[in-house]
């Protein structure tokens, strides 16, 4: 009991603040020392999981129309895609230095001159201070690491790897066409060359049960993942998933049930991960369930539970 007082008075007063997750916005301030936003920026790319090399329609979840952002206009280039995001967010929020957000698709799926061209003009901004690139584990290889490793030299640089669920049955049945394997794979290649790792997860998937969220969080901090990008499963227009909830096949989460979850994964997830998200988010027109109201809300429900329950980040971690 005393480790744990010890543990979380450390969390509190030398990283976290006011919070009892390692929060991305904490990292961001402490590493820059101002106010940083990342700018989403769609490079043109495209999916295994759409294109046909390894399925068509993409994952049961997936509606791409989700990630545009407000500032988002059609046929821009990056570079007029940098400079409006980063006018908008200065206005909105005030911030003085950016990260460069690779996010549609899979950001590494693309010959590598193509990359290397992307990657650069992604960056050449004077207020840019790094560089995210949003992909699939099965993506990658040693080339497209080494040139991220290269860009890491001077800029900030992590790669989001979406892995969703520790539980191939669960990977299978989401269509997402890879597996655990490869995720781990790519993982320790990416980390090898100094470039740190965010990990999509999603919790209330088909199929899946507390024990398996447990799993996917044990499984990351085994790994020493740096980020954790936490969804909850949303329901979109358009998707392959809105015929399941439709007809029956599966349901969403109520807030109450996913606070519960959410805090599970949260104490069984090593303190030293940053949680770069604790909610989903997207726009309410695509939006069939669940329908929680503000994701702001959320999250203050949720922060308030851990409180109330007087528990922290890695309070269960072994």
């Amino acid at each position: 009991m005393e480790r744990e007082q010890f543990k979380y008075s450390n969390f509190l007063d030398k990283r976290y603040n006011d919070k009892r997750y390692n929060s991305f916005s904490n990292f961001l301030k402490n590493r820059f020392g101002k106010k940083v936003y990342k700018v989403s920026v769609n490079a043109g790319f495209t999916c295994p999981n759409r294109d046909g090399t390894k399925g068509r329609g993409g994952c049961i979840y997936c509606q791409p129309e989700t990630l545009h952002t407000l500032s988002f206009r059609q046929n821009e280039s990056i570079e007029e895609q940098l400079s409006h995001g980063i006018d908008y967010i200065k206005k909105r929020h005030k911030a003085e230095g950016f990260i460069t957000y690779l996010q549609n698709y899979s950001n590494t799926y693309a010959p590598l001159k193509t990359l290397r061209d992307i990657y650069y003009r992604a960056v050449d901004h004077p207020d840019v201070l790094g560089l995210a690139v949003s992909t699939r584990p099965d993506t990658v290889d040693k080339d497209i690491i080494d040139l991220l490793s290269e860009i890491n030299r001077e800029k900030f640089v992590w790669v989001e790897y979406g892995l969703q669920s520790a539980n191939n049955a669960t990977l299978e049945y989401i269509n997402r066409k890879h597996t655990v394997e490869e995720f781990l794979s790519a993982c320790n290649m990416t980390a090898e060359m100094g470039i740190k790792v965010c990990a999509h997860i999603i919790i209330g998937l088909p199929g899946e049960t507390r024990d398996d969220i447990i799993k996917t969080a044990r499984l990351l901090s085994g790994l020493s993942i740096w980020g954790v990008k936490i969804h909850h499963m949303q329901v979109y227009k358009g998707s392959p998933l809105e015929t399941l909830y439709n007809n029956g096949k599966i349901k969403a989460l109520t807030l109450e049930e996913y606070i519960s979850l959410v805090i599970d994964f949260i104490e069984h997830l090593s303190p030293d991960t940053i949680v770069h998200r604790l909610v989903g988010d997207a726009p309410k027109r695509f939006l069939i369930a669940p329908r929680w109201g503000d994701k702001l809300g959320a999250i203050r429900k949720i922060n308030r539970r851990m409180e109330l329950k007087g528990t922290f980040q890695g309070a269960k971690v072994l």
